[in-house]
Parts: structure tokens; sequence; C-alpha cells
């Protein structure tokens, strides 16, 4: 399964004459594409206070092999992100390659300075809804290269940096990569039918206030 695949997916929906006034997420049947404004988007979200319901990284399974290729998602993600391609070897195994990671604007040689980063931390999503999914939602979510912006590579000291936090809690050190940032949080938000606390909805107004209200497609993924 290659993001070449979803983000073709994805661009085709962006040609395709749905509505900017796309009736809310929570509204939807999963798989019906939404068009918004990032702002409308945004004010579409359910507005909660985070679930505090004990959180384990096991509740996610991830790094799966979807499509039996031998490549797992993190592999898959790699591969696809690459500036400079890795070679290939028996059961994926990458050596070498050049990738870019937005957060702290810096080139990285060779994946094992990489993580694949969940644009909403796998705790985060609990916090935050997943409390309630089954786990098939859960490993769906995780391992989701069905939209292009769900996970990104990205440096391991950045990632780390980041953890579960919030856009109300950090904030990409690299400071061009911030409205792509809080924007592509929203979309994760939006394609999962995730709630925001009111700290991190005023986070992602006040930081998106400087950039452009434009309109992205997404379909829902539950």
């Amino acid at each position: 399964m290659r993001r070449t695949v979803a983000l073709a997916a994805a661009v085709t929906a962006l040609l395709l004459p749905v509505s900017a006034h796309a009736a809310p997420a929570r509204a939807a049947a999963p798989g019906a594409r939404l068009t918004l404004t990032v702002r409308e988007a945004l004010d579409a979200l359910t507005v909660a206070e985070e679930d505090t319901t004990e959180y384990k990284r096991s509740y996610f399974r991830h790094w799966i092999d979807a499509d039996r290729d031998g490549c797992n998602t993190r592999q898959e993600l790699l591969l696809e992100e690459a500036v400079e391609a890795p070679e290939q070897g028996a059961r994926c195994k990458l050596t070498g390659g050049r990738w870019y990671s937005a957060y702290d604007d810096t080139f990285i040689d060779g994946a094992s300075g990489l993580d694949a980063d969940h644009r909403v931390p796998l705790d985060e999503a609990w916090d935050s809804g997943a409390t309630g999914w089954t786990a098939q939602e859960r490993q769906d979510f995780a391992n989701d290269l069905g939209d292009p912006r769900s996970l990104i590579m990205v440096s391991a000291a950045s990632n780390r940096s980041k953890g579960g936090k919030d856009p109300a809690q950090w904030q990409a050190p690299g400071g061009g990569d911030r409205c792509e940032y809080n924007t592509e949080w929203i979309v994760v938000k939006t394609r999962f039918r995730l709630s925001v606390d009111p700290a991190e909805k005023t986070a992602l107004g006040s930081e998106l206030a400087d950039c452009p209200n434009e309109e992205f497609t997404v379909e829902l993924a539950r």
C-alpha cells in the first residue's frame, strides 16, 4: 500500500465538485468526503475535556504490513517520503537514503535517526475519543496510510520532544511548518471524529490566525 495512491486519491477528491460547506463531520457517515476551510473544520470539531482513562501504547497495534508486501507501515512511509531513495533489501530492510524533517527543518541521512510520527499522537487520540473505539479502529488509526496527512517522517529528536503533546503544549521548532502542522492536526481530528479540549482549540485558532484559510478535502475514516 503506497502513500502515492492515497495522495493521488486526495488530489482527485480536490478536483471533484464537493460543496465547501459540507455538513460537519459529526453528521456524516464513514467514507463521506468533506470539503471545508480550515476554520470551518476547527469550528465543527466537538469540544470536550480529555478522557483521563489510563492509556497504553499496546491499545494501538501499529506498524503492520497491511498489504503483505513485506514492508510495514513505517517502512512504507520511509520509502514514500525519502528525498534520496534508500536501497531496499530482503524483508524490506532499508539502507542509505535521505529524508527531510519538517518539524526542525533539517535533512537526515539514514533511517535510524527518524521516527514515523502520528500527527495526532496515539495517547492524544485515546484522550480525545479513542477510548470508545474498537481494536480494529485503533489499529486503522495507528497505521493510516489512507490519507497522506496522518503520518510523517521526522527526526527522532523532534518526535520525542513532541511526545503526546497537543498544539497548546507543543509547536514544531522549525517555524516554517507551523501552518501545515496545525492544519493537518485538524484534518486528522476531522477524519477520525476526535474531539479537541478548550485549550487545544484556542491554541489552534491562535496559531492559524495568520495562515491561509484554505479549503481541504478529507474522507471520514469512521
